[in-house]
């Protein structure tokens, strides 16, 4: 299918797919294989890791800067697999509790 140019009006138009293009498509014969072909088999659904979940959070975009920082000193220290998701873990592991501030 290829794009048609109306430049007698300074226009372009693009051809998408004619009535009977549409009428194959959306009767679901466009993507029913044939009969001469084999059926694809089915997908099996891949089991979910259960050591750890996607998250998502929230951070000011100073704080992500910094710890964008972190992670780029990390790497040129030889640590070429830090990452944010690594570096929030090694802090998690090094918190404590009684030194967070009140307010928060």
């Amino acid at each position: 299918m290829r794009a048609r140019h109306d430049d007698a009006e300074g226009t372009a138009t693009a051809r998408a797919l004619d009535a009977d293009e549409v009428a194959e498509v959306l009767s679901g014969s466009f993507y029913t294989p044939r009969a001469s072909e084999p059926a694809r088999p089915a997908r099996e659904k891949a089991e979910k890791p259960l050591h750890y979940k996607v998250i998502c959070i929230s951070m000011y975009t100073k704080d992500l800067d910094r710890l964008d920082e972190l992670v780029t000193e990390l790497k040129s220290r030889g640590l070429t697999k830090a990452n944010r998701s690594a570096l929030i873990r090694a802090a998690l592991d090094q918190l404590d509790l009684d030194k967070v501030p009140k307010g928060m």
